[in-house]
Parts: structure tokens; sequence; C-alpha cells
């Protein structure tokens, strides 16, 4: 990436109709699913990230045939134990959805892979896949035990497991069941929150059994997915900063189409109203990428208030706490986030980099081990402020921007081509 600065000034309004880009989970996992399927599919109206095209460059040297064409992505599968011995490292770039994802797979291939990532990939902890993967039969190492480089020497069939994680992670969770498709019996997994599910979404719109209950997903393997094809809704997690925009901005109105609805994917917009903001949610009775797909709108004017959230409120709006500090610097009263500890070990400790961020606008916020204290409202100046090369961080501190005295100058704001491309040129036709 080359060091790029933003500008950002405050404003008055922010208004329009946008489109953001698609979903940058579906996208991951329909390639995925789709180079574990036997045949072609499509994956229509993919996110194009720097994330996804590392999903897509380790597919590719693992032997599956992806093709870029008007339509989107149309990938070879080969099946659960189609890849090949890459002929070097697979490089997962700054994505722990990359690594994480395609351990699950990995660990059946009978050959060596080694993952490896960027700098601040190299950070984030890797036991939680490595563990349960080594339980199955793989053999499974990471630097101290916990870091990448990844070496992965696979086992076929695998052993099915009963795993119990101590975290709420659809990474992880993704990575035991795509590896208990390859195992002989039943995998379950038990997590302590539900976690975002697209994986079990899609694998049974491709002919997997999956059974489900409160914290409990369970696979019987070995389960071929048919090949079918995706279509990908828009992100969330991308519209967020722009409906945080607009009910900041009393002269304001914000609506984005084509978004995926999914309940694990919405808490944001259910917490952003309990704040007080006008939003509406509308479901259009269709889906893509197994998800209900609706619409959001968000009109200014409205005083927000603080709000209290725990753990639970965490898992399903995980991306999107970053964005949730910045409201809460303007809304009356306390705002409390609590069981957050899983934002210390993103792309940046995001707990931390929030803190001293925000604190240096003059935000008034303390931090907690799992969590943060905000109070509000408080008058934020325009200062010169580090994304720390989380794509999250830089994107939030442009909504702080927008309420801040003076200019903002955001160093590192190339890091939102990780999951949206094309963030700046939106931004600065909406926000006025």
């Amino acid at each position: 990436m080359s060091a790029r600065q933003e500008i950002v000034r405050s404003s008055k309004r922010a208004h329009g109709e946008i489109k953001v880009p698609s979903d940058k989970s579906i996208t991951h996992r329909a390639l995925i699913l789709g180079s574990l399927a036997r045949g072609t599919c499509l994956v229509e109206n993919p996110l194009r990230s720097e994330d996804t095209l590392s999903t897509a460059a380790c597919l590719k040297a693992l032997g599956i045939g992806i093709k870029d064409d008007a339509r989107g992505w149309v990938v070879e599968g080969r099946g659960l134990w189609g890849y090949s011995v890459p002929a070097q490292e697979l490089n997962c770039g700054n994505s722990g959805t990359t690594i994480r994802l395609l351990s699950g797979p990995l660990a059946a291939q009978d050959f060596l892979t080694r993952l490896i990532g960027d700098l601040s990939l190299s950070r984030r902890p890797m036991k939680r896949i490595v563990e349960p993967l080594s339980r199955m039969g793989a053999e499974v190492s990471a630097r101290d035990g916990e870091f990448t480089p990844l070496l992965i020497r696979g086992r076929k069939p695998l052993k099915p497991l009963v795993w119990e994680s101590p975290v709420a992670s659809a990474q992880v969770k993704s990575c035991v069941i795509l590896a208990g498709l390859h195992a002989e019996g039943k995998t379950i997994y038990r997590e302590p929150f539900l976690s975002r599910d697209h994986t079990e979404r899609m694998l049974t719109d491709c002919g997997v059994v999956v059974k489900t209950s409160r914290g409990s997903i369970e696979v019987e393997g070995p389960a071929q997915p048919i090949v079918r094809d995706w279509a990908v809704p828009g992100d969330p997690s991308s519209a967020a900063f722009f409906m945080a925009a607009a009910a900041l901005l009393p002269d304001s109105s914000i609506r984005a189409s084509g978004l995926s609805l999914n309940e694990t994917r919405i808490g944001f917009f259910h917490v952003l109203k309990a704040m007080g903001a006008d939003l509406s949610l509308e479901n259009d009775a269709s889906r893509a990428g197994g998800d209900p797909v609706g619409s959001v709108s968000v009109r200014g004017g409205r005083s927000l208030k603080g709000i209290s959230i725990d753990a639970g409120h965490v898992v399903g709006m995980i991306d999107e706490i970053p964005v949730l500090a910045v409201l809460a610097t303007q809304a009356q009263g306390s705002t409390t986030i609590r069981g957050a500890a899983e934002l210390r070990v993103k792309e940046s400790d995001r707990l931390k980099v929030l803190a001293e961020e925000l604190k240096k606008m003059g935000g008034d916020v303390e931090e907690l081990p799992d969590g943060l204290i905000i109070q509000g409202p408080t008058p934020l100046i325009g200062q010169t402020v580090r994304s720390h090369g989380d794509h999250r961080i830089a994107m939030a501190l442009a909504v702080a921007g927008l309420v801040a005295r003076g200019e903002t100058c955001i160093q590192e704001a190339e890091c939102v081509d990780i999951s949206f491309p094309g963030f700046w040129e939106l931004w600065g036709k909406v926000v006025r």
C-alpha cells in the first residue's frame, strides 16, 4: 500500500441513495465453497477487495480455476480433496478470514502447506484453530504456538470432533465446520454466543445437512457440497459508516439498498435505533448468498442517547464497534461497551486505538480490559489521527471528522481498500 492521507471537514449533512460494496464475508465463503464443490459455479457481484483477492489467489495456487468476467467470478470446483500441492507458500495478506477458513479444508489435504500474511496478520491469534484441527488429526504448527506462519500437514480423512470454543468467532466456527466436511463422522461446534452464520446458511444451500440449535452447529462428514451459483448482497458493515454519518448530521438522509439483512449482521442497526436514531429496515422479500435482502434508511435530526451493550450484543456488531464509539462521543450520557476483548486481536488493537485517537480529538473515553466507557456529548476538535492500518478505524475516524471543529487529517487512509474500495470517492459525493 502507498501512504495516503485524507482530510475530513466538519459537515452539515449527508444525503443520497448509496450502493455499498458487496459483502466480504459471503464473497470469501462463496469462493471457498465453490472450490469444494464439483463443477463450475458463478459468484455474481463479488467484492473485489484486497482481502477477497487474497482468498482467490490462494485458491488459484491450490489448483482451483477462477476466472473474472463481466458477470463475476467463475470458479471451477474440484471436490473436497481436490486441492493441488501449491508451488509456494500461500500469502493470505491482511485477511484473517482467508487464513482461518482455508485452514479447515487444508487440514484434510494429503500434503504440507505453509500459510503466511502481512505484519498485521502475523500478530493475530491462530491457536484457536491450531488446537481443534490438531485434535482432528492434522499436523498443525504456528510460530510460538500462536502466530503465522502456519504449517499444516493434512490428514485424509479427518477425525470428527466436539469442540467447545471459548470465543464467539465466525472464522473459527467456519474453520472447524469446513474441516468437519472432510471428517468421518459427526463434528459438533459450540460457541458462547451466536456469531455470524453465513457458513451454516450457505452449506445448507449447497445440500449439506447442518443441524443448529442455540450455540451448537453439527455436520456429518464426509459431506460433499453440491455446486451452485451465488449472488452476493451488499455489506451491512460497510453501510454502517454512512448510516452513522446521517444519524449525527441534522439535515441528512441516507438510504442503502440491496443489503444483507441477516440478523447476525445487523446488530449495529438495532443499536443505532435504540440510541434514538430515525432508522428503518425494509425487507424486499428476496435472498442472496443465503441471506434475506433489503434496505436501510437513516434520517438525521434526532438526539442520540448513550447505551450499554454486552458480549451478546458485541458479537452481532463486531465490525461496527469503532463507529459506535464515535457516535457515543455525541450521545447524551454514558455509553458502556463490555465483552469486546476480541477487538484487541483484530487488524489493530481496536480498543486501545479508539481510546487513543478519540482522546486526541477531545473525546471522553475510558479504556477497559474488554471494552470502553464513553461520556457524551463532547465537542471534538480536528486533529491528525492514525488509522493504524485498520480499515474500520479509518472509516470510523472519517465519521468523527464530520462533527469535529476544523479539519481532521487521517493518516494511512489507503487501508479502507481492504473492505471498501471506493470509500473515499463515495464519501465525497454524499457528505457535504
